[in-house]
């Protein structure tokens, strides 16, 4: 089931830190559904001195399977939850769905 990531509100940091996952989004140059291959979620440095330092994040790229644009793909994971970001793509664009 994909699960649309909203603007202004994180996904849950305690059901997702640690566990893999699959991004949607329509390549903004060509409107192609683009799936990505599964993507850790980091977990946060819990013995991290400041909220600041606990964040962590992942980064990868994926091509479009049409045009060849391709898009930088980052999940962040803070103490507050998970966002991911698409390159020029708006975050409440991007679903996310949980591997088995």
């Amino acid at each position: 089931m994909w699960i649309q990531q909203q603007a202004n509100a994180p996904a849950s940091l305690s059901d997702l830190q640690g566990r893999t996952v699959g991004l949607k989004f329509e390549c903004n140059k060509c409107q192609t559904e683009v799936f990505t291959a599964l993507i850790g979620v980091p977990e946060i440095n819990e013995s991290a001195d400041s909220i600041k330092h606990a964040a962590n994040h992942e980064i990868e790229e994926v091509k479009c399977p049409t045009c060849e644009m391709t898009h930088q793909l980052e999940v962040d994971s803070t103490t507050a939850g998970v966002r991911f970001k698409v390159s020029e793509v708006a975050p409440e664009k991007v679903s996310y769905q949980l591997s088995h």
